[in-house]
């Protein structure tokens, strides 16, 4: 039989009328999201710094959002510390902020003692031209004596403050080399040196990984807007087992401006669904609500409609031999749980790793399908079916489960 022809089955024929139509319910979408979410909570980054220390800046180099939407994202957690979720509908990362640092009759108790139960990784942010770094000192010394074992990763930033006028950037960053070569300027060989004294009376045992960082805009005029992400990105790995650079670029090579922004919401949502698979059955029928507001979310990304006809082409190419034959195992219910009748009766078999494994490859096909389309290529049945069912074999590089071994 073709694959087309499996439309004609009863239950398929109600699952494409859901597809091409779908009726979600946003409140029950977004109660389920967040209780996804406080379930299994994503792994969070202490950024602990003064103000004006460049925090912000950390954020968009490693998130790719614009300093608009950081601003607009914070959420407050206490009087004075806030969290920025990323991607916000359904996060892959936490950013913890602790706002009034160094700042007069600012007590760090509370935002301390908060900010402690929640990280996964402390990452000090130090202004080079800021000589004033005692708030942010004494701060890590009483978190370092209550947590020991716990790493740190200092960010040493906005190195080009102390450049000599009309200086670039020392190309190959030499921050790993020590001593540090005489092409570093001096004034900043000296701060970071002053800098690094302060951090080697600090108590505890676990690392502490310095990386001196300038993460600026390109319209600043540095040959390299974001110099040393590589060196952050290799400390954040050696201190963390969360993954981050999985959940946000899971393959660094991609250059498409429009795949890189699509991949940490296709791990989002993932994981969310993963969530919601753990929940019990009545919320368990919302999973394909979930990808469809995935692939939603996709479309906008690549200002493109997602609408019946690019739904009904979409699966089309996808066919209804992924989602009727092999998907009968995994993703067929995943399907038919969205079909008013059927989801109580196929939901219980589903399971939360399945479940995040079918968004996940959904998700990588219409990043591939939209890709193409949005470039006028054609999109080829074969390498969509491909792509769906190499992204369902391997799953989600990583699962909930390791953010709780990360803590």
């Amino acid at each position: 039989m073709g694959a087309e022809s499996r439309w004609q089955f009863p239950v398929l024929q109600r699952v494409r009328e859901w597809l091409l139509n779908p009726r979600i319910n946003e409140q029950r979408l977004g109660e389920a999201l967040d209780t996804a979410t406080e379930r299994q909570p994503p792994p969070v980054i202490w950024l602990l710094g003064k103000a004006q220390s460049g925090k912000t800046s950390v954020i968009r180099a490693l998130t790719g959002s614009s300093r608009a939407e950081i601003g607009n994202g914070f959420q407050a957690c206490t009087a004075t510390a806030s969290f920025y979720d990323f991607p916000q509908e359904a996060p892959v990362i936490r950013f913890l902020d602790t706002r009034g640092l160094g700042e007069v009759d600012y007590d760090s108790g509370e935002d301390l003692a908060f900010c402690e139960s929640q990280s996964h990784l402390v990452m000090v942010v130090m202004k080079v031209s800021d000589p004033d770094q005692q708030a942010v000192i004494r701060a890590l010394r009483s978190v370092r004596r209550r947590h020991p074992e716990w790493p740190v990763v200092v960010l040493h930033s906005c190195l080009h403050e102390l450049y000599p006028d009309d200086r670039d950037h020392v190309e190959p960053w030499p921050f790993g080399q020590s001593p540090l070569p005489e092409s570093v300027p001096e004034d900043l060989r000296r701060v970071l040196a002053e800098q690094g004294q302060l951090l080697e009376g600090l108590p505890g045992y676990g690392p502490i990984v310095r990386v001196p960082v300038d993460l600026t805009l390109p319209e600043d005029g540095f040959s390299t807007p974001c110099y040393g992400l590589e060196a952050l990105w290799d400390a954040i790995e050696e201190t963390s087992t969360f993954e981050l650079r999985a959940r946000l670029q899971h393959d660094p090579a991609i250059r498409d401006v429009f795949s890189r922004a699509a991949h940490p919401h296709i791990m989002g949502y993932s994981l969310a669904a993963s969530g919601v698979g753990a929940l019990p059955l009545v919320d368990v029928a919302l999973l394909p609500a979930l990808q469809v507001k995935l692939l939603h979310t996709l479309a906008e990304i690549y200002q493109q409609p997602w609408n019946a006809r690019t739904t009904s082409e979409f699966f089309g190419l996808l066919g209804a031999g992924t989602l009727a034959g092999y998907g009968l195992r995994w993703a067929g219910r995943s399907l038919v749980k969205l079909v008013p009748g059927w989801g109580q009766t196929l939901g219980a078999a589903w399971g939360a790793s399945s479940a995040a494994a079918v968004t996940y490859a959904l998700g990588k096909a219409a990043d591939f399908y939209l890709s193409r389309t949005g470039q006028g290529l054609p999109v080829e049945a074969d390498s969509v079916r491909r792509i769906y069912s190499e992204a369902f074999a391997r799953g989600v590089p990583f699962s909930r489960d390791d953010d709780q071994a990360a803590s």
